[in-house]
């Protein structure tokens, strides 16, 4: 099926902490291999593996020191090899990072790059001559803190890095850059992948010009952790050039059978809705986009709602891919428990929300097992903007902690060694095998909830309408393929009463309600109910 994306479910396997095969403490391609089965037992369409290149792991992994490799911490081409196969013989499609805004320092493009000026590759990342009093050449800031920009004693001028120093960006304003990376996806698309994650996808273009970014607004007193969120990050990402860059990356893909793309927009708010229509609109752009809008904080119905409507007021025929956690943000049920009396009631609502959502659905390693947030110690982080910005702001280590798979040993299952980072007792507690035996389990519901969403053609392609209704209900109706299906979320810890016409409990639709009497639908904290039209023109309210 050419468009198998739409409305696909993919599951994120974050390979450093999935499954280690030969006890160096450190997850790789054989240890996917063998629980895969996992995987494709869920229901999820497609995996999406994080980067498995060479690396000098600064970022673990997202700092690419060779494009057409695999890391031997991971194993090598021949693994990548049997892993698609056997996902394949799994009916499950493979989605590989590529993180082409930036290389490692340790690429040979960038060592070839700083070693003069007038080498053929000196134009390939971003250089720029300092002020006439030493400063960079504008206020542009890194993500990871700090300025954008790093001194370069050999050429003796600036380059920049939206990250790590040791991530100098790529010059996409040169042609040869872009056929370049071009030539790496086709190497991947030889090898059979089906398709690309690109991280973050809006920052491949830079103002030409290189003029500074404005301020942001912001409330409070004091400013935020991190000084880049103090800017408007208008000319340092997200350039009109990047649209064309993305119709040469569909026009390559678009020459493979079934082949996809999903971009990260690296941004929030209005405007990452914005980017994702304007990205996935028509049928020359990405296939699919996500962006961190739903993997904040806000945990309210208008948010969801305002996300959803404005995406496909800007692009009708475009794809979203909503996710609620990731390896870049502490883990949603974490993030939400707020919100929530219990967080297994909070752990069956997300899932049923996200998975009822149009568009296509992301769920991160461990999401299905409802793992929490590890609280890890100061001395056991490795990400550098957790250890920068410490203790106020802890990193991204507490959402990538390993995968438990058993009760046997200290670690879950998931190394024979001492791993990567530490596998604590509440995640340990919620390992895979002991939920496998556990019909009432978090993994028992992801996978009835999957099967759900398939059995539903409306859940997958359908239209979305949403009803009237005050916070805290969340309410709306899928429609398509002939059938129709409402669903209908109290996104608080009390217990509500929502009034209900013509529709009915979905006989075989997942729930948390005391159910529907005298059209009074009764949802207790964090309830939830899939509803089936019956009669009378469907309608949901809920007056505060």
């Amino acid at each position: 099926m050419a468009e198998w994306w739409r409305g696909a479910v993919i599951y994120q396997i974050y390979p450093r902490s999935f499954q280690d095969s030969n006890g160096d403490g450190v997850g790789d391609l054989p240890g996917i291999v063998d629980r895969l089965e996992h995987v494709a037992r869920l229901g999820a369409d497609a995996v999406w593996l994080s980067p498995i290149f060479p690396s000098p792991m600064v970022d673990m992994g997202y700092d690419v020191s060779d494009y057409v490799g695999v890391d031997p911490l991971f194993g090598t081409l021949a693994d990548f090899d049997r892993l698609v196969a056997r996902a394949h013989a799994l009916g499950l499609k493979v989605i590989i990072d590529q993180v082409l805004s930036h290389t490692s320092d340790q690429h040979a493009w960038f060592r070839e790059s700083r070693a003069d000026r007038d080498n053929p590759r000196a134009d390939w990342y971003v250089w720029a001559d300092p002020r006439p009093d030493g400063g960079p050449p504008n206020n542009w800031a890194s993500v990871f803190g700090g300025p954008a920009w790093e001194w370069d004693a050999c050429r003796r001028q600036y380059y920049l890095h939206n990250f790590l120093p040791d991530q100098p960006d790529l010059n996409f304003h040169n042609p040869a850059v872009q056929d370049a990376v071009l030539e790496v996806l086709r190497f991947w698309l030889e090898r059979g992948v089906d398709g690309f994650r690109f991280d973050t996808v809006n920052y491949y273009f830079h103002d030409r010009k290189l003029r500074s970014n404005p301020p942001a607004e912001r409330e409070g007193p004091l400013p935020p952790v991190n000084p880049y969120e103090m800017q408007d990050h208008l000319r340092d990402k997200t350039q009109p050039e990047n649209v064309a860059f993305l119709k040469r990356v569909r026009l390559l893909t678009d020459h493979y059978e079934a082949r996809t793309t999903v971009g990260e927009v690296g941004e929030s708010g209005a405007r990452a809705i914005e980017i994702m229509a304007d990205y996935t609109r028509g049928a020359k752009r990405l296939h699919m986009a996500y962006s961190f809008e739903l993997l904040g904080a806000p945990f309210v119905a208008r948010h969801f709602r305002k996300a959803v409507e404005r995406f496909y007021k800007a692009a009708p025929d475009g794809c979203p891919c909503w996710s609620f956690s990731n390896h870049d943000v502490v883990r949603h049920v974490t993030r939400w428990l707020p919100h929530a009396a219990d967080p297994d009631a909070l752990a069956r609502q997300t899932a049923a929300l996200l998975l009822s959502l149009p568009g296509s659905i992301c769920l991160y390693q461990g999401e299905e097992l409802g793992l929490t947030e590890s609280e890890l110690a100061f001395e056991e982080l490795t990400d550098p903007p957790g250890i920068r910005f410490w203790p106020e702001y802890k990193g991204r280590d507490g959402c990538r902690t390993p995968m438990p798979w058993d009760g046997g040993g200290a670690n879950a299952g998931f190394s024979a060694g001492r791993p990567w980072l530490p596998v604590k007792a509440p995640q340990a507690a919620r390992h895979v095998a002991g939920q496998e035996a556990d019909p009432g389990s978090i993994l028992g519901f992801y996978r009835r909830m999957l099967a759900f969403r398939r059995a539903r053609p409306e859940l997958v392609a359908g239209g979305t309408r949403f009803f009237k209704a005050d916070e805290p209900v969340l309410a709306f109706l899928r429609q398509g393929a002939g059938s129709s299906l409402a669903g209908v979320f109290n996104l608080s810890p009390e217990t509500l009463s929502v009034r209900v016409r013509g529709l009915a409990l979905a006989a075989d639709g997942p729930s948390q309600a005391a159910g529907l009497l005298d059209r009074t639908l009764t949802l207790g904290p964090n309830g939830f109910a899939f509803l089936a039209p019956a009669g009378a023109e469907p309608r949901v309210s809920y007056r505060a």
